[in-house]
């Protein structure tokens, strides 16, 4: 299969699709004379065609997850801060004013954070709201606060919240709007949305206990076959693929991103599909790709808002192919934009309600960042909190619960329930050396990041075969047993099998559901007795290169 990520054109025509791309066919010859015929007939890329094309610019966001303020671009010298949803407000605004025809589409993943957690998404769905978003599709932080609690949530919406392949456990009752129209001057855009696997597991069992997921594709043919003669293009917003890395600065980082693969093979499977926004991977398409088969525009952003997706086409009116396309992903540099006036008022009204969030909790000596495919800082002080605070020999952590780096210097309750804005129960289990083990190779596929671990050293090979990659591993200063039976802190994350650690449910609880605090005021109450924070213990996950 081509590579997705090199596959990107600037003219492409549904008829003609990716085959053909005139740019690289040696003489190219047909398609040099396919150019002409567009030139002869008044279009020029970029260009509003004059008879039949109409003009549409589509703008989309993904994996948001509640990144409300601005973020210093550490990773960059040309920019101060990144993102903050009244920038991206204020520039969604500027486009709209500019431009004929816009819509405005999100693909999952609106839910995370502490003003989000405090309000069970209340706060991220009024910014939605006030920024006037035409549909958005569901993703797996929509699940945090439980399928019941989002099934009653998403309906304070005005615009549709789209997953066509969920029902409610054991029925054919759809849990939530499988597809909408959205006309605009006459144009109409038929907007499907969809959950995918990998997405599904990325979610706490329980808090989707009421759910069935079905496989999207046969679902989504369906609807593209029965929506194209009503409509004028065709939309699909899809939270699938590989989880993202969830890493600050991951644009910054080609090693660590996860590519768009599931989103490109779905593309090649449904015939039909104009445009696919994606989310869930945070793999940004600097350009669209274009599926040379289907002719399907595939576009993705890193997510956290700090882009803005945007895409606009020529459309013959009689025939709906797209005629051409211009797309990016639009740095939303947060110095040059003024905060969008209602965006902010929201954000201080409900931030009122909180004054606690304010309060320094500790002084922090250093940054404590997030590494998803290594030992991180961030991640090593919370896997020694899970251990002391459980009294146990063991913490581990997941790398994708870690969600905000820790700034140097003062660090507000906010800052610190936004690093771990999850409803996770702290749990103690026994387990053998065995299973230990079995946990850590899995972590070392890196499918889901690296687990963030405390009691342990740990040498590895990421060269060597999957499942064999640990070349020693010791608690304390004594060598992993595999008979000997630990005492391990973790959350309920895993401890259910989140992230596909099948292990942790096979082994034994120590604590009763319920009889453990949340991880996150576990954090507090630790942290918020501690006057300075120092930097925990580095080289607990050791790299070996291969001879």
């Amino acid at each position: 299969m081509e590579n997705p990520n090199l596959v990107n054109s600037d003219m492409q025509s549904r008829a003609f699709h990716a085959d053909c791309n005139w740019k690289k066919t040696s003489g190219g010859s047909t398609c040099l004379f396919f150019l002409l015929l567009l030139l002869a007939v008044g279009f020029t890329n970029g260009a509003p065609a004059k008879d039949n094309g109409r003009e549409v610019t589509l703008l989309f966001t993904n994996d948001f997850e509640s990144a409300f303020d601005p973020i210093p671009a550490y990773w960059r010298d040309d920019v101060e801060y990144l993102g903050g949803i009244a920038q991206i407000a204020t520039l969604v605004e500027t486009i709209r004013d500019r431009e004929t025809l816009v819509f405005l589409f999100d693909a999952g993943d609106i839910f995370t954070g502490i003003l989000s957690k405090l309000t069970e998404g209340a706060v991220p769905m009024e910014m939605m709201i006030t920024m006037g978003y035409d549909a958005m599709a569901i993703g797996n932080h929509e699940f945090e606060y439980g399928w019941e609690s989002f099934a009653d949530q998403k309906s304070r919406l005005p615009f549709p919240v789209l997953g066509a392949n969920l029902f409610y456990k054991g029925t054919d009752h759809p849990y939530a709007q499988p597809y909408a129209v959205i006309e605009r001057d006459g144009f109409r855009i038929g907007v499907i949305g969809i959950l995918g696997r990998d997405a599904r597991n990325a979610i706490i069992p329980s808090h989707v206990a009421g759910v069935d997921f079905r496989e999207p594709i046969p679902i989504v043919k369906g609807l593209v076959n029965e929506l194209r003669p009503a409509v004028d293009l065709i939309v699909v917003l899809a939270h699938q693929g590989k989880t993202a890395p969830m890493q600050t600065d991951d644009e910054a980082h080609p090693d660590i991103q996860r590519g768009i693969e599931a989103d490109y093979n779905k593309a090649g499977e449904v015939e039909g599909i104009d445009v696919l926004f994606c989310g869930h991977a945070d793999a940004g398409t600097e350009k669209p790709v274009v599926h040379p088969k289907t002719g399907t525009l595939i576009m993705q952003t890193y997510g956290q808002g700090t882009r803005l997706g945007y895409l606009k086409l020529q459309v013959a009116m009689d025939t709906g192919a797209i005629l051409s396309h211009q797309g990016s992903l639009l740095h939303v540099v947060s110095n040059e934009l003024k905060p969008h006036p209602m965006i902010v008022q929201k954000l201080e009204h409900y931030r009122a309600l909180f004054p606690d969030l304010q309060k320094t909790i500790f002084h922090a000596k250093e940054r404590f960042s997030r590494v998803y495919n290594k030992e991180s800082d961030l991640g090593n002080l919370y896997a020694d909190i899970l251990r002391e605070e459980g009294e146990a020999q063991i913490g581990f952590i997941h790398a994708g619960g870690l969600r905000k780096d820790l700034p140097k210097g003062d660090v507000p309750l906010a800052d610190l329930m936004n690093s771990f804005p999850f409803k996770n129960e702290m749990v103690i289990l026994e387990m053998n050396g065995a299973q230990i083990k079995e946990v850590l190779e899995q972590s070392l596929t890196l499918e889901r990041g690296m687990l963030q671990v405390s009691g342990l050293n740990v040498e590895y090979d990421l060269d060597r075969p999957i499942g064999g990659r640990t070349l020693s591993i010791s608690v304390g200063n004594e060598i992993l047993d595999p008979r000997a039976a630990y005492r391990v802190a973790t959350t309920d994350f895993l401890a259910q099998g989140g992230d596909h650690y099948s292990t942790f449910p096979q082994t034994k609880r120590l604590t009763k559901k319920g009889s453990q605090p949340l991880f996150a005021e576990a954090l507090q109450d630790y942290l918020s007795a501690q006057e300075v924070v120092e930097m925990p213990s580095r080289g607990r996950l050791i790299p070996i290169a291969s001879k």
